[in-house]
């Protein structure tokens, strides 16, 4: 099945600020960038595996789907892109604050808006993936069990594209593949204890699953739901971004969550602008070294 959908979508809308939040890695075998740059996503739907592609129009936005989550998929893609969501508030906020540094943010990045998928499973697996790692290895195991348990992604995509399985199939992946995976066991064990539990819909009870706290907690809130204002506590590089983007010095949690206050309700936005426009602080420290479980 296949099939079009077209929206306006007014003011600049930056398809890779607002869209790759959900790639895992240059390799992620669910996300791809057209060299017209179009963003190909794979998706499991609660209507099954699906493929949707997304590209600016000469009026707005405009996306094509395959399989068959590819009507649920264009049912939602206006949201995906961010077209429901306010980035005029944080303008109004930095006004009313008379904040030059965050309006500067706000100039630098124009079309980052905060889209969302609906989809929490999809993003919680992927994120509790990433828990107190660095990127290259949680992104080595997504690829390889997207690889190993995924399907072919539907239409006329590359052929190593693969469709993220569903919730039963993460539940069900061996001990030893997750070990050739080079993910730590732990992760395995909180993917498998999430996959007990249908959280479709049960963003705000996460908190409750074990092994999921209010880092991955915020990081599902803000990709699967929208949520402008979700903070990731917890992270290694946030507070250093967001303290040196607004203040010029790092700080740490508590620092991050005082400098970001005048500015709830779009709390994440602005961790995003930080990230975007200011970019990550000069190192002073050893980077955190890439495990490997396979070797053990």
């Amino acid at each position: 099945m296949t099939d079009r959908r077209a929206w306006s979508q007014p003011g600049a809308v930056s398809l890779n600020a607002v869209l790759g939040v959900h790639r895992r890695g240059k390799g992620d075998p669910a996300y791809r960038v057209a060299q017209d740059g179009s963003i190909w996503r794979a998706v499991h739907t609660p209507e099954g595996p699906g493929t949707i592609t997304v590209a600016r129009a000469a009026d707005g936005v405009a996306a094509r789907a395959w399989g068959p989550g590819a009507e649920w998929l264009l049912r939602g893609a206006p949201d995906l892109t961010g077209a429901s969501d306010e980035p005029e508030g944080l303008d109004k906020l930095a006004d009313a604050a008379d904040d030059r540094v965050v309006r500067r943010l706000i100039a630098g990045a124009p079309g980052l808006r905060i889209g969302r998928t609906g989809l929490v499973w999809e993003t919680l697996v992927a994120t509790i993936m990433e828990q107190k790692v660095v990127g290259t290895e949680a992104y080595r195991g997504w690829r390889y069990l997207l690889t190993r348990y995924g399907e072919p992604a539907p239409g006329p995509v590359p052929a190593d594209m693969r469709v993220p399985p569903p919730r039963e199939v993460w539940r069900d992946i061996t001990e030893s593949d997750w070990h050739r995976s080079g993910l730590e066991p732990v992760r395995m064990r909180t993917i498998r204890a999430a996959a007990a539990v249908d959280v479709e819909g049960k963003a705000d009870a996460l908190g409750g699953l074990r092994g999921v706290g209010p880092w991955t907690a915020a990081h599902v809130r803000a990709r699967a739901l929208g949520d402008a204002d979700a903070v990731p506590v917890g992270d290694y590089h946030t507070p250093s971004v967001v303290g040196t983007a607004l203040s010029g010095h790092r700080v740490d949690d508590a620092g991050m969550l005082d400098l970001l206050e005048p500015y709830r309700g779009h709390r994440y936005r602005l961790i995003r602008l930080c990230e975007i426009v200011g970019g990550m602080p000069e190192r002073r420290g050893p980077r955190m070294s890439v495990r490997d479980y396979r070797a053990f």
